[in-house]
């Protein structure tokens, strides 16, 4: 059955029930009052701290849309681009897209008016609903995507290129709109994340997305009970896809505008949220906040919180042993995935396999991995060669929507060639040791960035770090390390230096810069940005030739 199927199914079970709750901390932060006293007197919905529907609601507002767009002569197959903010609206518009037939694509806030305007000609979308931090980049190219012949607003004070969704949708049946959906029709369209190059289009089937929701269940168990924080952006897929586990079972979830320490722990502990997942910054500052003295997690109801666990980039040891000690009681797991293979891990580590920390772990439920070498060999376990990760399962993608030869280089025989390099250990366990455009080669020895970050992140001074190539005349080239020193400490290249003595000679970084780390909305570290920044953009045109 299609996704949409579930979204039926659990307005029928838990109808009254909450599905949704969206949290805006700034809201409270603004008027110096507590929720509850707000929301007695805000009268503008938009502006509360909190809101909620219920399944019910969910489903009635994404049926209205689904025949919103199908009066609008929107068809089957079509594409519908969604450029919100998190927000109460946006999972009820993504159902209604695919209740009428039509193929979502979620697009990045994150983007110029000009990527906006590349991704909606390269998906073909035929219509877009956009909010108002994005007026300005969509009026700058609305008289130049002809092709979108409909756009929709939501928010007060629609500006004139566009319709009014929160004035029009409410006039439109609540039914079930019947459009026949069968599992194997195109359902949504991915744009990766660029860290490698332009964005391209992923194109998923509805197969794919029922598979997520049945990867995500069987790796964390979800219940009805449980309830989900849900901080990264919709758009991408680890956010979505790790809702998923919870949607299958019609458990309560929670949507947090900020990623504050103190606004994450205050939303668990309002909310009473079980289950939360987390990208390594955000990781990183709560413990970085409790270490400080600036929060005191005593002061929250956090007793019900079971698991966190995160994913989207390579986890330092270092961050989940400092987890544990100050949260000895909550089961952890990562999970490695990508856009292309949108399983909410299709690879795992497991709740029971914390012994393994730092691998990101075994083929997750459905799914094959293996780590293939030079000659397209699997590795053997425990010999210490690096090879390509490969994964095969329900999740992965049709193709690259209209780049056949794209396609071809990474879907082979039925595997995703991801172009991540990795190692095995003798247990079977899966360690990432790269991305193959991001290895460094220095006077002939392959230097993969990620294990030198690990080891610098196990400085107590070091924040957060970066490790890229950039060129060298005599080496081709060297590594240099990027450092984000915490708050209230100091760090100097010479300690830098005196602590990657625990390295071999040839992994030590040659060039030390202290600088904040640019990462994108899913953590992951911008190294482009950064090549671009300090080796001149020289090395991106090397790396893309290898």
């Amino acid at each position: 059955m299609p996704i949409t199927d579930t979204l039926i199914e659990n307005a029928r079970k838990y109808g009254d029930e909450t599905a949704l709750v969206e949290i805006n901390p700034e809201v409270r932060e603004h008027h110096g009052i507590t929720w509850r006293e707000y929301e007695l007197v805000e009268t503008n919905p938009t502006k509360r701290y909190r809101r909620e529907i219920t399944w019910s609601d969910f489903n009635q507002h994404a049926n209205r849309f689904a025949h919103m767009l199908i009066d609008a002569g929107i068809e089957p197959g079509q594409k519908v681009s969604i450029l919100l903010m998190n927000s109460l609206e946006w999972l009820p518009i993504y159902f209604g897209i695919l209740k009428a037939g039509a193929v979502v694509v979620p697009l990045n806030y994150r983007y110029s008016a000009e990527e906006i305007k590349y991704c909606l000609e390269k998906s073909e979308s035929s219509a877009i609903i956009f909010g108002p931090e994005f007026i300005g980049r969509m009026e700058a190219i609305a008289d130049r995507i002809p092709t979108v012949t409909h756009r929709y607003f939501v928010g007060d004070d629609c500006p004139s290129f566009a319709d009014s969704y929160n004035i029009r949708v409410g006039r439109f049946s609540a039914d079930e709109p019947g459009i026949p959906i069968d599992i194997h029709d195109d359902a949504a369209i991915y744009f990766s994340s660029g860290t490698t190059g332009f964005p391209k289009a992923i194109l998923h089937n509805h197969e794919s997305l029922v598979a997520s929701c049945l990867t995500e269940n069987n790796h964390h168990s979800q219940t009805h009970e449980d309830v989900f924080l849900c901080i990264p952006p919709l758009y991408h897929t680890g956010a979505k896809m790790h809702w998923f586990g919870s949607f299958l079972v019609g458990g309560k979830s929670v949507l947090l505008r900020g990623v504050k320490p103190e606004w994450i722990l205050q939303a668990v502990s309002e909310e009473r949220c079980t289950i939360v997942w987390l990208l390594v910054p955000w990781a990183q500052d709560i413990l970085d906040a409790i270490d400080s003295g600036r929060i005191d997690p005593n002061e929250y109801h956090l007793d019900q919180w079971r698991l966190m666990h995160i994913g989207a980039q390579p986890v330092p040891p270092s961050l989940i042993k400092r987890w544990k000690e100050h949260f000895p009681n909550h089961e952890y797991d990562t999970n490695y995935g990508l856009s292309e293979a949108i399983g909410p891990g299709c690879v795992h580590l497991g709740v029971k396999n914390i012994d393994h920390v730092g691998a990101i772990g075994i083929p997750g439920y459905g799914w094959e991995a293996e780590v293939r070498g030079a000659d397209n060999v699997p590795v053997e376990p425990g010999s210490g060669e690096v090879g390509e990760l490969c994964v095969k399962g329900p999740g992965l993608m049709t193709c690259y929507f209209n780049d056949p030869e794209a396609t071809d280089e990474v879907l082979r025989g039925g595997w995703l060639y991801t172009g991540d390099m990795a190692e095995v250990d003798k247990d079977g366990f899966i360690y990432l040791v790269d991305r193959k455009k991001d290895v460094v080669i220095s006077g002939g020895e392959n230097i993969y960035p990620v294990q030198v970050e690990n080891f610098l992140r196990a400085h107590d001074a070091i924040k957060d770090v970066a490790v890229i190539g950039i060129p060298d005349e005599r080496l081709g080239e060297i590594t240099l390390a990027i450092i984000e020193v915490k708050e209230d400490h100091s760090l100097t290249e010479e300690e830098v230096e005196l602590f990657c003595k625990g390295l071999p000679r040839y992994k030590r970084p040659r060039k030390i810069i202290f600088a904040d780390i640019p990462r994108n909305p899913t953590g992951k570290i911008e190294k482009p940005l950064l090549r671009e920044r300090y080796a001149g953009g020289r090395l991106v045109e090397q790396q893309t030739k290898r």
